[in-house]
């Protein structure tokens, strides 16, 4: 990536691996305070995945946007399934909650949404590691 500061001045940023819980700032003198919190995910088999579905849902359904409304119907599709898809779990919260992640409640809602994005991270394994840092978690 490179991005230019003044005409003719250009600077590169490299990375040779995994940033997450990590900000990337360019420029001269700049800073920033980042905050995650250490997630600490339960055994699969502890997590009941129709309770959080539901709660994530409720939550979801509190930001009235187009993409959380679709992430909350392939939910509810993938949580009466008898065997639900963990990658099209995974995705429908990456999309739903990407979406209202820059909206101005979406701070309000953090706190009730983490521990419902932890254990189901928890459920999802290697699909839900990516919902973490949407919520400010990191493992």
């Amino acid at each position: 990536m490179t991005t230019p500061d003044t005409p003719g001045d250009n600077r590169s940023v490299q990375i040779g691996g995994s940033v997450t819980g990590s900000a990337v700032v360019t420029g001269d003198s700049n800073t920033i305070s980042v905050q995650f919190q250490q997630a600490s995910l339960p055994a699969p088999e502890t997590v009941d995945i129709q309770a959080e579905l539901q709660a994530l849902r409720a939550i979801l359904a509190g930001f009235n946007d187009p993409f959380a409304n679709t992430a909350i119907q392939v939910l509810e599709l993938e949580e009466a399934k008898p065997e639900p898809d963990k990658g099209a779990i995974a995705k429908a919260l990456e999309m739903g909650l990407g979406s209202v992640k820059g909206m101005a409640d979406f701070g309000d809602a953090i706190d009730r949404l983490r521990p419902h994005v932890e254990a189901t991270a928890g459920w999802l394994g290697q699909h839900g590691h990516k919902l973490l840092p949407l919520v400010g978690l990191v493992l």
